[in-house]
């Protein structure tokens, strides 16, 4: 189980990271992956003290009212999302448990504030666990790599 301060719960999060992520397809898998946006903090600032002012839809210490508290940046989070195209409510529910059982351990080599939505494709709900496995350390390399300066041919 991910730990609450993990997991991504509001809609608001889940839109921002799958219209503004990386995103990045393998197998079963599509990872949208959104990096923090640190930007230099005005002076006027309570975090101003830190060096620096994590954007309020990234970061929200207070349980929803905006209002950061000063030194806390939120830990990466993750969220998922696995439709009725999977299965029924019992396998829907397996893939969800083996998704957070393995996107954890990726959650400590993720900067500080990221966020990561993982959609199940139809493919997860007969997939291995190791396949899964596999499909998301790909999936998430892919979508954490830099764009490349060339367009697609």
């Amino acid at each position: 189980m991910l730990a609450a301060a993990q997991r991504l719960r509001r809609r608001e999060d889940f839109a921002a990271t799958i219209r503004n992520g990386r995103r990045a397809g393998r197998g079963a898998l599509v990872v949208h992956f959104l990096q923090s946006t640190v930007e230099p903090a005005p002076a006027d600032q309570p975090s101003a003290r830190a060096g620096f002012v994590v954007s309020d839809a990234v970061l929200d210490g207070s349980g929803g009212t905006g209002e950061a508290s000063d030194d806390a940046v939120q830990p990466a989070r993750a969220g998922f999302v696995v439709s009725k195209a999977v299965g029924n409510a019992v396998v829907r529910n397996l893939v969800k448990r083996r998704l957070r059982h393995l996107v954890r351990p990726h959650l400590a080599d993720l900067p500080p504030a990221a966020m990561i939505v993982v959609r199940a494709l139809p493919p997860s709900a007969t997939a291995s666990y190791e396949d899964l496995g596999r499909d998301l350390e790909s999936a998430l390399a892919a979508a954490r790599r830099p764009r490349s300066r060339e367009g697609r041919r």
